[in-house]
């Protein structure tokens, strides 16, 4: 198996998840044309319920896998990671089996004293197999990022997402006569065979790499392995014992924000519901705002995502060998490339939320909370690779109090917010953006107490009037209105304020040939 440099395995998730992204728009575009936006929310409504049923599977344990595998191949300990990877698929399958029971069972209760719509009912149902299907994913992602080789990641997750288009869509499209529950639920069967695909990429992978391994020898034969994994860890118990050790840590962390967005749901629903908002337009409300409006202040976090994957097994191993230095130059091109890349999407979302709403959604009524919402877009890039690098350093207690405490003041301020009829769904979003900021400066405080970690705040300065002057050329550019369509006007805008930044980016030397030489394809020209 070929293990990847920190920043080639970046690249490469970053290359599919620009990919996937630009392909997710095309259900979040056609979608709410097929469904509109009240059937977006009855879809939206059973995410928060299958987000937290997941971090109790996967929370955790491929983050455990992904480290302690990092580990052990630093140590070329080939041993231990053949048992590291059968104890958490295990622990993993068992999980998902038993969370799967009990989500069933448990469902018509959900439906009829949680939820404030109960079409959400047929989602419920069909969601259920994501339990397992994702489970076992994520082990063989956790182990192949363990590995530092993103290349299987990256395709299972473009295959995953290419099959979750056509048959979201095609499902909704064929299910819509039945009524708008089961048009979600439609959807939802769509993300499941999209989840399958995904999964058989990564089971054809494995079986490569394992003939691979076996072809060269580099893992021993089972009755050699039997040995070899008695000798350095004993019976199976210890190793579930650390497994189990390094993964609730992290997630007990991501179930607070699991909670969190279940919570945040239905107590954004009954706040609306007592601000005087009839059920049916408090579903397409809160559809709009999570079905539509986050999704394109997420675009950007393609980048972050890679980012955190890659750092997680770079950091864990260079802190296994003490190299303080690896781990500061590693932090410091996280954090650059976040802010560099993230900075462009602020200006586009805030300055063009309008356009950009009514060329993909044909909703400008909800273009306000994309402008709302764009400037806080930089904290939510800044974020993951920050908390990537405290769960890396053994840290994951640190990063749960700083989610819980966030948690904590946006549930507080949804309730108080969303319920005044003159703030309604936009309290909710004051919430949202609030504890993201919060979040995003306690773990910062915390990664700079931890190592001593320090980025240097003229880049702020630099960047921040690179925006400013990239806005001014683009609004200069759009108002001339030189073409017909408004697509190809915002077209030009971006690309002209793209440019504008790029140019000022390298006049400050925030970018130099050297990250470009790193770029895939034509970064062999700057070298």
């Amino acid at each position: 198996m070929t293990k990847q440099s920190f920043i080639k395995g970046a690249l490469i998730l970053l290359t599919a998840g620009i990919i996937n992204r630009i392909l997710a728009f095309i259900p979040r575009i056609a979608l709410p044309r097929i469904i509109g936006a009240e059937g977006v929310g009855i879809y939206q409504l059973g995410y928060p319920f299958l987000i937290v049923m997941l971090t109790v599977i996967t929370g955790g344990i491929p983050l455990a896998v992904a480290k302690w595998i990092a580990e052990a191949e630093s140590k070329g300990d080939h041993g231990r990671v053949k048992q590291i990877f059968r104890t958490a698929m295990g622990l993993t399958v068992g999980l998902s089996i038993v969370l799967t029971a009990l989500f069933l069972l448990f469902t018509p209760w959900i439906i009829n004293h949680l939820m404030t719509d109960k079409r959400v009912y047929q989602t419920f149902l069909v969601m259920s197999p994501l339990l397992l299907i994702v489970g076992i994913s994520s082990v063989y992602r956790g182990y192949f990022q363990g590995k530092q080789n993103m290349l299987p990641t990256a395709l299972s997750q473009t295959i995953e997402t290419i099959f979750r288009i056509i048959f979201t869509l095609l499902f909704a499209i064929w299910l819509l006569p039945y009524g708008l529950a089961w048009a979600a639920a439609g959807a939802m069967i769509g993300v499941v065979i999209g989840e399958i695909a995904g999964i058989a990429i990564l089971l054809w992978q494995y079986a490569k790499d394992r003939r691979h391994a076996t072809n060269a020898k580099q893992l021993p034969t089972e009755n050699e392995d039997f040995g070899v994994t008695s000798l350095l860890l004993g019976p199976p118990q210890p190793a579930l014992r650390k497994l189990v050790n390094l993964s609730i840590p992290v997630t007990v962390s991501r179930m607070i924000g699991s909670l969190s967005y279940l919570f945040e749901s239905i107590l954004t629903a009954r706040a609306l519901a007592k601000a005087g908002i009839a059920t049916s337009i408090a579903t397409a409300q809160y559809g709009a705002l999570q079905g539509m409006i986050i999704p394109v202040l997420l675009l950007p976090t393609a980048l972050t995502y890679s980012l955190a994957v890659s750092l997680v097994p770079s950091l864990s191993e260079a802190a296994a060998k003490g190299d303080r230095a690896t781990i500061h130059k590693r932090l410091h091109q996280s954090m650059r490339l976040a802010l560099v890349t993230g900075a462009p999407f602020v200006v586009v979302m805030t300055l063009f939320a309008e356009p950009i709403c009514r060329i993909l959604y044909n909703h400008t009524e909800i273009a306000p909370m994309l402008r709302l919402m764009a400037p806080i877009g930089l904290f939510i890039y800044l974020q993951a690779p920050l908390q990537a690098a405290l769960q890396a350093l053994d840290k994951p207690g640190t990063a749960l109090m700083n989610t819980f405490i966030g948690a904590v003041v946006k549930l507080v301020l949804i309730v108080k917010l969303a319920s005044d009829p003159s703030f309604g769904i936009y309290g909710a979003l004051i919430a949202i953006n609030i504890n993201i900021v919060l979040v995003t400066v306690l773990h910062w405080i915390s990664v700079v107490r931890f190592v001593g970690f320090r980025m240097q705040f003229l880049d702020f300065i630099k960047v921040g009037a690179a925006m400013f002057i990239m806005g001014a050329s683009s609004l200069w550019v759009m108002n001339q209105q030189a073409l017909t369509a408004l697509w190809q006007n915002l077209s030009i805008a971006c690309i002209a304020g793209l440019v504008v930044y790029l140019i000022l980016m390298i006049y400050m030397r925030i970018i130099d040939r050297y990250d470009i030489a790193r770029l895939p394809g034509f970064g062999r020209w700057f070298r």
